[in-house]
């Protein structure tokens, strides 16, 4: 293939702009009537035809495909019913706190209606409008769906902007949806009762896809269309080639290796084998994901890991540990009890002082592979601090893996 041809020139920008396009990316999960997409279309869709109002979660791991089969949601509605629905969209890394997240509201309701805005209007002021305004598009028939991003950080605090929403929809004129997105699975859990009074506790759980969802995941994004202006031949050459890559041994080793490291849907779209494509020899092949690979797995974290001492491993370890045994709260005495329990069991020689062990928890800190869990200022003593893990399994078990002088005792501990 020639470099004059215009084909393989075509058809990576084709893939590149596909694979920035996540309606198209995540339309083959929405054509069973038992997926995601088809569950909340439904829920929804009643909502607005009924004259009802719903609430629903949308729970799952980051990168799952919550935000992005939310929107392939929101966009068909938006064609199908284009006079009756308004969206208004709130992040709880932004609108958390109650006077924004109401300021918040009243501006994009006062947009969607050709409103004049008050950025002077009080916290009650704005209270009063969103209530007045679920009341008058109520009574006009028309719906407005409030979308919550980061949900359970509207569940800390006083959840007073979740009770005011709520409590408004109570009433026979109002006509909304408030569709909660999370990946903490128990964010239902953190409402309070007068506001999970007022929750009708439907949730969809979205799951990392399995093999054979990526498998035609790959298929659906890398095969070329054949009413397209790419040759005929081109394309029917190409996609041959795709399903032999597919269907290939070492490519699943490949994929074996990505689920291994993060089967996410968001993970999997920065494995841009396709950037590696010759423009000359005009095709994909099974060397062009080969060498996406270790680029694709470099993970900072997992280095770190490698640079530790071997008493921080030991610290990484035992925290680890009070996790597998669920132990929600913990702190550097938690972990150093676990160490000595360690140290008592196998009679390892890797024993040392508190004070010693202090330093390395220190640097661990440093190195942001653990964190504390509260917001207290350095006043307070740092023993006493809850901590949690900011490294996960896989990544604390191959780094053990790949430290050359790595202790036996470690790797058992993991692997228990």
């Amino acid at each position: 293939m020639g470099r004059q041809n215009p084909g393989p020139q075509k058809a990576l920008n084709l893939l590149r702009s596909r694979l920035c396009n996540s309606n198209f990316i995540f339309k083959p999960f929405c054509d069973s009537p038992d997926s995601n997409y088809s569950k909340l279309k439904f829920s929804v869709s009643s909502s607005i035809t009924e004259a009802c109002n719903n609430s629903i979660l949308l729970l799952g791991p980051r990168g799952s495909g919550k935000m992005a089969v939310l929107e392939l949601v929101l966009n068909d509605l938006l064609v199908e019913y284009p006079d009756t629905l308004s969206v208004i969209t709130l992040n709880g890394l932004l609108h958390s706190d109650d006077n924004c997240a109401f300021k918040e509201i009243a501006r994009q309701l006062c947009m969607e209606h050709n409103l004049m805005f008050s950025k002077m209007a009080s916290f009650d002021d704005n209270s009063q409008f969103m209530v007045a305004m679920l009341r008058e598009c109520g009574l006009a028939h028309k719906t407005i769906i409030f979308v919550l991003n980061e949900f359970d950080l509207f569940a800390q605090g006083k959840q007073r902007i979740l009770y005011s929403l709520l409590d408004a929809m109570q009433s026979v004129t109002s006509q909304a949806v408030v569709i909660g997105v999370s990946c903490r699975l128990d964010a239902d859990q953190l409402l309070e009762k007068r506001v999970r009074s007022r929750f009708s506790h439907r949730k969809l759980l979205f799951l990392p896809p399995s093999k054979e969802e990526l498998q035609r995941l790959l298929e659906h994004i890398l095969s070329l269309p054949m009413d397209s202006s790419l040759p005929h031949d081109y394309a029917v050459e190409f996609n041959a080639k795709i399903k032999n890559i597919l269907t290939d041994e070492k490519f699943k080793e490949i994929i074996n290796n990505y689920l291994n490291s993060d089967s996410t849907v968001n993970h999997f779209l920065r494995f841009r084998a396709v950037s590696y494509m010759d423009l000359e020899f005009g095709f994909l092949s099974l060397e062009n994901f080969r060498t996406a690979l270790p680029n694709f797995q470099r993970k900072p974290k997992l280095e770190s890991i490698i640079d530790c001492s071997i008493l921080e491993l030991y610290i990484l370890v035992c925290m680890k540990r009070l996790e597998v045994k669920e132990q929600n709260s913990y702190n550097f005495n938690s972990v150093m009890k676990e160490y000595k329990s360690i140290h008592d069991s196998f009679k390892t020689s890797d024993y040392y002082s508190q004070s010693v062990c202090l330093r390395a928890f220190e640097h661990l800190l440093q190195r942001e592979l653990i964190c504390f869990t509260d917001n207290r200022g350095s006043s307070h003593s740092i023993e006493f601090r809850p901590v949690k893990l900011l490294i996960s399994y896989v990544e604390l078990h191959q780094g053990l893996k790949s430290y050359r002088s790595c202790p036996a005792i470690l790797l058992k501990l993991m692997e228990r």
